[in-house]
This record gives structure tokens, sequence and C-alpha cells, in this order.
């Protein structure tokens, strides 16, 4: 856990980098309790404190409150709990206390814009105390550009597809580096008011939707341990599109600082993972019904759960009497008539032209239908501001006049345009009387207008005794459309097909829509919103149930602040301490990979430098050491590469070939191996080299090996693995072993293996002179049979007890070695180092030991 100057000292190298303010924390009066205190249980200062209450802090753009005005408050506002806000209504799958943190609702926050900050202070602690609730005061000017600004103009339309190339008419803004920094800053405010009331070691902090999602970056760098998660309520975008964004690795960097990541839909996950693989060359793998990215140590576990809706607040609603004389009312009002329903915000996506359309086209096609079918169309509030919203309210109001003069006559209106406010009750009437509920969003996060409305004909009791039935017109680029497998789905942008699904639905027989009701009810009550709230909670448990076996620290400045966490028997080598192990040993064993250890995996050219071979002979020189370069090369490549060592011995196709010295013949291995198996796999590589652009097969002498590194990141692994599995099927009577490395699927003869070899080297070594110093680095999969191999050979009855034992791997990940370097720079300066050390002369070498030693 870093100090609180540590913590400070990070926060202005991140505001500097930003271009933001360094933080200004409260006063100390309105500084909130770390540790709550509940009625009969004792307080933090108590002589005999209670362990730790577990809370869980959930965050989002604004409270789960509403305002009134009260002249009697100092503030001039009431305060009540939003039942319809998710994040009230999530509180009811997790364990109590919850605390709420957010921005005050819009009409108080501007209430409250210019009153003396005693007041807020004031304020603060009474919605503390009597709501669980953190409020984050942002200044108006900072709140327009944060969230009319970068999120709603910006970051809003990529996330939902559309590019800002046009932003006069679309309403999207083109990326404002200014409108970033106030982006920055007000996640920024949420980071100082969450950390005034956490407690980092016991408590769950739960972040939703984008408009904070620069925070987990935020809390990551000041509590490294923090329990995080982040749930993504819009849509992930496809990588082509996300990768448009300026900042999208920082964002990205943002999203993989929480240890949980949600989406509502596999589609959006899928995106999230390609870009991760695409911008930052991150793999993923599913283990156990989990998905998991490794990123710097952690385990970034990926949730897919769409949020249901909350099913005790919806039934009380829909059973208030004056729900049930709204219905009536309306049934009278509409006798005779089938209702379409829709509910939609005001905004681009929500294809509220597109539906009006739809049903002029209906109207026009079927005649039948003129003066029966009536499409009520609720306009909930626009959330942001914009040439873009007085568009879309033109656009439909003029759709809608004109069905209505073709089509309409006295008492009858086939679209009725309700573009007020409206009370909940009310909505819940409209979904109890309506036939068909009509989304027509051409894309959504997820609306659960489809799983009220299948509840609300569920549930009203005005139909008591009278069969259940519903039918769906959905769109299927809407978060919902995959667990809605009784709706008719349609493409928005088809207006003929939702014509046709609407006529559909209206001509459904009634057995039809029970069935296909009764499939929606059952999903959508088995998965509601404590169903959703609940598995969230227990698997971000379960994803930082290891964060104290772990050694953490921070790197990185600004929005590129990452964790680093490694085992606690996993540390960094030292140069200083294997130099001095080095020194004080007399028989050394240094078995060496090559690709990605001593030269980097992404150089092109691979031939070794002038300064590998010259640290190699300098290490072959000293009379103490057995030096061996272990690799999965050709045999004539290496050969090549190191014909100026004279001393180094090669191991080369992962030990088939070996030899000791430039002058020694190369041995094989001494296995019975029957090479007949390539007439099978070659035909099979050259396949799929021929379908994977990019890909490439290289023949060696004992195995076959098919590279994708240069091939599309996310075709080259799809291949890799179709091609791993037809290798397995057709070989699977032949004496080989099919492996997938780092971009590379092999076959290899069964019993050969860079950790055989090793073993072999190691036990050649025993019978001669023990060693007493061993030093093993690698970096890939292959070189983990090296690390168990030299760990293992600790046991051997002629292993000296007092043996040092190295086995390092190349970056920080998981891994069977004890140590990791960064990269193939950190292994060459290790390697001069312990060449220095060999060319000391023995006197100067046994006085600096003994020197050393004296400290």
């Amino acid at each position: 856990m870093p100090s609180l100057s540590c913590a400070n000292l990070l926060e202005l190298a991140a505001a500097a980098e930003a271009d933001l303010p360094a933080a200004s924390p409260r006063s100390a009066a309105a500084r909130l309790p770390r540790v709550m205190t509940l009625p009969g249980v004792l307080g933090p200062d108590s002589p005999t404190s209670p362990a730790p209450v577990t809370r869980r802090i959930v965050v989002a753009h604004f409270l789960p409150l509403r305002s009134a005005p009260d002249p009697a408050s100092p503030s001039g506002l009431s305060f009540s709990f939003d039942t319809d806000a998710l994040p009230f209504q999530l509180r009811s799958g997790v364990p109590s206390p919850v605390i709420h943190v957010g921005a005050l609702p819009p009409a108080a926050a501007v209430a409250v814009a210019n009153v003396d900050p005693s007041i807020l202070d004031e304020l603060s602690h009474l919605l503390f105390s009597r709501f669980s609730c953190v409020p984050v005061f942002i200044p108006p000017d900072l709140h327009s550009r944060f969230y009319h600004g970068f999120c709603k103009h910006y970051l809003w339309p990529l996330l939902h597809y559309l590019l800002p190339l046009n932003p006069s008419s679309l309403g999207g803004l083109p990326f404002d580096r200014s409108l970033y920094r106030s982006f920055l800053s007000a996640n920024k405010l949420y980071a100082d008011c969450i950390t005034e009331v956490l407690n980092p070691d016991d408590d769950l902090v739960w972040i939703h939707d984008y408009h904070l999602l620069a925070l987990p970056t935020f809390l990551r760098r000041r509590f490294p341990r923090v329990k995080l998660g982040f749930f993504l309520h819009s849509p992930f975008p496809s990588s082509e599109i996300f990768r448009t964004i300026p900042i999208r690795e920082d964002l990205l960097r943002a999203l993989l600082n929480a240890d949980i990541v949600g989406f509502h839909t596999f589609d959006y996950a899928r995106h999230f993972l390609s870009s991760c693989s695409r911008l930052l060359g991150l793999g993923y793998q599913s283990k156990r019904g989990y998905i998991g990215i490794e990123y710097y140590g952690r385990t970034i576990t990926v949730k897919i759960l769409p949020v249901g809706i909350d099913m005790g607040q919806l039934r009380s609603v829909v059973a208030s009497p004056e729900t049930a004389a709204k219905v009536r009312e309306l049934m009278e009002t509409y006798k005779g008539r089938t209702l379409l329903l829709g509910v939609d915000d005001v905004d681009l996506f929500k294809g509220i032209g597109l539906k009006f359309l739809a049903m002029e086209q209906l109207l026009e096609e079927h005649q039948e239908l003129r003066g029966r079918v009536v499409l009520i169309q609720i306009a909930n509030p626009a959330r942001s501001q914009g040439r873009d919203v007085q568009e879309v309210q033109d656009e439909i109001r003029s759709i809608g006049k004109r069905i209505n003069e073709r089509f309409g006559r006295p008492g009858y209106e086939p679209v009725v345009l309700i573009d007020q406010p409206m009370a909940t009750y009310e909505k819940v009437a409209f979904y109890s009387v309506a036939e068909c509920c009509v989304v027509n969003a051409v894309r959504d996060g997820l609306n659960r207008i489809p799983y009220i409305y299948t509840v609300c004909r569920q549930e009203s009791p005005v139909f008591d005794g009278m069969p259940k039935k519903s039918i769906i017109v959905l769109s299927e680029f809407i978060g919902c459309s995959p667990s809605l497998s009784g709706a008719i789905r349609v493409n928005p942008w088809n207006i003929d097909a939702v014509a046709e699904a609407i006529n559909s639905a209206v001509a459904m027989p009634e057995a039809e829509k029970q069935l296909r009701h009764e499939k929606h009810y059952k999903y959508v009550s088995l998965h509601d919103v404590t169903y959703w709230a609940r598995s969230l909670d227990q698997d971000l448990q379960r994803a930082c149930k290891d964060h104290y076996l772990r050694r953490c620290w921070g790197i990185g400045f600004g929005m590129s602040f990452r964790v680093v966490a490694l085992g606690p028997n996993f540390r960094k080598l030292s140069v200083e301490y294997i130099v001095s192990a080095y020194r004080k040993m007399s028989s050394r064993l240094i078995l060496l990979d090559y690709d990605g250890t001593m030269t980097p995996q992404a150089s092109i050219d691979k031939t070794p430098s002038n300064e590998v071979i010259s640290l190699l002979n300098g290490l072959c020189a000293d009379p103490k050491n057995i030096v061996f370069v272990v690799s999965g090369r050709r045999k004539d490549e290496l050969s090549k590469w190191f014909a100026p060592c004279e001393k180094l011995g090669i191991a080369a196709e992962h030990g088939y070939f070996t030899r000791w010295s430039r002058d020694s013949p190369w041995e094989s291995c001494k296995l019975p191996v029957n090479f007949d198996w390539k007439k099978i796999a070659d035909p099979v590589m050259r396949l799929y080299t021929e379908a994977t652009d990019g890909s490439s097969i290289e023949p060696k002498e004992s195995a076959l090996v098919w590279h994708h590194q240069e091939a599309d990141p996310d075709f080259g692994s799809c291949q890799a693995k179709e091609l791993l599995d037809h290798l397995e099927s057709v070989l699977a009577n032949e004496p080989v072993v099919v492996k997938r490395g780092q971009h590379i699927v092999e076959v290899n003869p069964q019993g050969i293996s860079k950790g055989v070899v090793v073993e072999n080297l190691i036990s050649t070594v025993l019978s001669r002179k023990p060693p007493d110093f061993i030093l093993c680095i690698g970096d890939d999969r292959s070189d983990e049979d090296m690390f168990e191999s030299v760990l293992s050979s600790t046991n051997n009855p002629s292993f000296l007890s007092t043996a040092e034992v190295f086995a390092c791997t190349v970056g920080k990940k998981p891994s069977m070695a004890r140590y990791y370097l960064d990269d193939s720079v950190d292994v060459i300066k290790m390697l001069q180092g312990l060449a220095s050390a060999s060319s000391q002369r023995p006197r100067l070498a046994q006085f600096h030991v003994s020197f050393e030693d004296s400290f």
C-alpha cells in the first residue's frame, strides 16, 4: 500500500501529464468516515471495535435520488430515493451496507451551484447519514464540457458506431483534447470523493457506464489492491470503430485497471477482447466458464450478463390502484383497437422515425388495419442537448403528422405521440394494455423496455383469469435481443420487413402469443436485477480473492498507469545479487534461450549482434562455465550464427540435436524416430498457409512449424486453434506431439522438448562435477519445460545443497520461474555483469567479494 506522500506524488505526476489541476481535498468538516458506524455497532473509535464491514460502493454518473424544492432546508431542497434508478435497484442483490457515489440530479445540481461551501458540507453529511450517498459536486461549466461535450457528443456516438464525419448534421463532435481533459477532471473528482469513504482492504467498488471510463485508473493509482468492478451499459463497438479514438489506449488501459469488466452481450465483450488484442497485443483465455485477460500479472475477468429489472418494484406499481384505474381508462379509450406501443428516449439511435415509416408502410399495404391499429409512442425526455435532438423531435413530429393526415379520421389517429413527462404508473398502464411492443432502435446497449412490457402483461390484476399473452417486435441491434428468443427480430433499416413483422404480430394466433409470452416471462422473472447484482458481486469477490497474496506496484504516468502484480516468490532478478553469487561459485551451468531472450521477439533481423557474440565468448572463456544456447531453431542456422563462439554448446530444435562445442559433432536424440508423419502434417499445414495470409511453414529436420505472426491477429489465432485440432486428429496414431506456442503451431516427435534436453545436460554435468551455480533464462511456453527440469534437478541426491539456482523468465507473467527480467535489454545487461565478473583477475574478484561481504 503506497504512503500518502507517494499517492500525492503519483497524483501530481498524473495531473502534470494530463494538464489537470492537482487535487484539492475537501475541508476536514466535509470529510466522510471510511468505516460506517451502524446502529447497535461499535464505531472505529470504540474501545473494542468489531471486524471491518465489507461495503459495496456503487459509483454512477448521478446519485439514485430525486429532489424537490424545500424552503425549510438550508440547501432549499429535499431528497428521496429514485426507485427507478438502476444503482438503487441493484441494492436488492448485494449485502448491506451500500454506499452510492455520484453527482446530484441535474435540477438539484443547478439549485446548489452557487450556494455557500458550508451548505454543501452540510448537504454532504445529510445525504450520507440519511441515504448513504456521497455527492460529487462538479462545477456547472465543467459538467457541461464533461457530459454534454465529451460524453454525449463524442464518446457516446462512437460507442454506438457513429463516426464524427459531419458533426453539424449528425450530432457527433470531432475529438477535442480540451474536452478530454474536462472528462479526466470530472473523473478525478469522483475519485476524490471515493477516496474519502473507501476502505481499500475490505470494500468492493462498482463503477457504472462510459461516463466514468477513466475512473479505474485514478483509483488503481491510489489503491493498488482496490477491489474494483466496471460495468459498461452501452455497446462496445468493433475494433475498427474503437481504434479511431485518439485516446483508445488510455480507455482500454483504464478498463484493464478494473478486476472485472462487465458487458450485456458476448458481441460487446468480443469487440473489447479484439481491441485489446489488436491495440495492446493482449490475448485471453477461457477457463472453467470465465474469460480472463492476463495483464502485467493480474487476471481481468470479462463478465457477460444483461441487466434485469426490479421485479418487486415493478409488481408493486402494476398492482397499485392508480395503475388499475389508468388501465381501465385506456381500455375504454381504445376499445376495439389493437394497440402497438413504443417507449423510447429521444435520441439519434432509438429509430423512432424508422418505426413511424414502418407504420406508414403497414397502413398503406394493409388497408384492413386502418381504423384498427394504433401506435402509441411515448417519447421520454432527451438526456442530452443539441441540434441532433431537435432534429429527431422535428422528424418524428413531421412523420407522425403526415401519417395521421393520410390515414386518420374522426375518432381515429393511427399514431399517438406522447412527448410530455409521464408518471411511472401511467407508463405501466400503457404497457399492460398494449398487444404488441415495438422496439426499433438502430443501436442500443441493452434496452429493458421489452422486459418491463412482458412483466406488465403478466402481472396486471385487471386481466386476472385471462390468458397471458404478448408479442415483441425487436431490433436485432440492441443488447436484449439475444435473451428474447421468442421475439420477432427485425433489421430496423428495412422498412418493409419491419412493417411485415408488425403485421405478423397483429395477425399471430393467440396460442402462439401465449407461448412466446411464457418463454419471455420465464427468462425475465429468473434473470432480474437481483440475480444480476448478486452474480456480479460474487464474481468480483472471486476475481479479487488473491489480491493480498501478491506483491503490487505501479508503473507508468497519467492514463498509462497500471499495476504489476507478482506472486510472493516471484521477483525481479537483481544483477548485483546474481553477480555476487556467480563470483563465489566454481562450477557453473548457464542455459540460454535465444529468440525473445537474447534478441527482441519483434526484431526482423534475428542474427545475433556482435555484442551478444562477445558476451557469449566472454562467458565461455571462463573455465568454470559451461554455456548452452537451447533453442527451437534449426541446427544449421544456429551453427552459422554462433560460428565465432568456439566453446559454446548448442541444443537445436528443442534438443533433438546437441553439441558441446563448435568442433564437436552434432549428437541426435537417441529415441527411435520415424518421420513418415511429415507426409501427413505437411499437406495440412499447406492448406492453412494458403488460407491464411501472412502465415508460413518452417520445415526442420525433426519438426514442422506453422507461423502466423504476420497474419491478422484474430484470424491467425483462430486458424492456429483450428490447425491444432486438425493436426491432433490426423496425427492421433503417430508418435508426435502437437503444441501451440507464441504465434506458432509446432509438431515434434514424442520425448523431444527443452525440458528433456536440459535434464540430460544437468545429468551429464552432475556425473563430471556437480554444478554449484545454474542459470536458466527463457521467454515462452517451451522454456517452461526448462524451468521445470532445472528446479526439479535440485532433488537429485548428487546435487549440491549449497548450489544457487536461478530460473528466470523474460517479461512479467505467470511462470514456473522464480525470477524475471523485463526484456532482452535486461538480459544483456545481466550477461554483461557476469562476463565482467569472469574477466576480472581471481585475486581482485576475491577481494571484491570479501569487501561486499563485510557489509
